[in-house]
């Protein structure tokens, strides 16, 4: 359950109590984080919140870092450690190997309500959500993290939300996960899926569209293109090819459902 904290202690870390209280009702819906062994848990899943966000807050530069403003702050000490203060053992195993499940809650929880609140723009545009993997640094003892050799990497595998500014899906796999099959987890019918040529895969095309979930996908230069509709283009403007065609060589890699491809231009660059 969430613990109280006193109003004076509020007004000392405003910026941290701002993030902090939009969490507490779904706190009291969250699963609880569970000790590992017989011994109860030394660090809460509340303090290891707090600790992140004030990490955050304060851009520390390690977890070292930290824990020395919490050995020489007697205030921030109680309100991020528990009572009997925090061991440097006990922070790094906490953060290591818990709570990511009651974090991935908190952010869906707090997603959806985000949604509810924020505006849409664009609304014409429809439901437009970029997807996008990114490698980031893993810890030492995270050895489902595995990259390569003498390099240990997670990825990422997120979904933004272009209308309302926010991230909407978030998945973790380890350095070597493929990006791709994530796109149908992330985009719900309907939706509109903005990637880079790194997604150009002409099976997951047809399997998207089967899916409904729409796509606005660069593609490589040199792909072969079947014409099935020509386009007008006007001349002089940025839109120099307009058309629907189907995608790759016939017989090895070619799209079943054809779909529009417009190539355009800003400036020297063409796309």
């Amino acid at each position: 359950m969430p613990y109280t904290v006193e109003p004076w202690k509020k007004e000392k870390l405003p910026s941290l109590y701002e993030l902090v209280t939009p969490l507490q009702d779904e706190l009291k819906t969250m699963a609880p984080l569970k000790s590992q062994g017989n011994k109860p848990l030394q660090m809460e899943f509340e303090h290891q919140l707090n600790a992140l966000i004030y990490f955050h807050l304060e851009e520390h530069t390690s977890g070292t870092h930290l824990l020395q403003v919490l050995k020489e702050d007697s205030f921030v000490r109680s309100v991020i450690a528990p009572p009997d203060g925090l061991k440097k053992s006990t922070f790094f195993e906490a953060i290591n190997s818990r709570g990511l499940e009651q974090l991935l809650y908190l952010f869906e929880r707090l997603q959806a309500k985000a949604v509810k609140i924020l505006p849409s723009a664009h609304p014409k545009l429809g439901d437009l959500v970029a997807i996008d993997g990114s490698l980031i640094d893993a810890c030492l003892s995270m050895y489902w993290a595995d990259y390569r050799d003498g390099s240990k990497k997670a990825k990422i595998h997120l979904g933004f939300d272009i209308n309302r500014s926010i991230p909407c899906k978030i998945f973790l796999t380890d350095g070597k996960g493929d990006e791709r099959p994530f796109v149908t987890k992330i985009l719900s019918s309907g939706q509109t899926g903005v990637m880079d040529r790194y997604y150009q895969c002409h099976k997951s095309f047809d399997a998207w569209h089967r899916e409904e979930k729409h796509y606005l996908c660069r593609i490589k230069a040199g792909t072969n293109k079947t014409l099935i509709k020509a386009n007008e283009v006007n001349p002089g403007g940025i839109v120099f090819y307009d058309a629907v065609v189907l995608l790759g060589t016939p017989g090895v890699n070619q799209t079943e459902e054809s779909l529009r491809v417009v190539g355009y231009r800003i400036g020297s660059v063409s796309y």
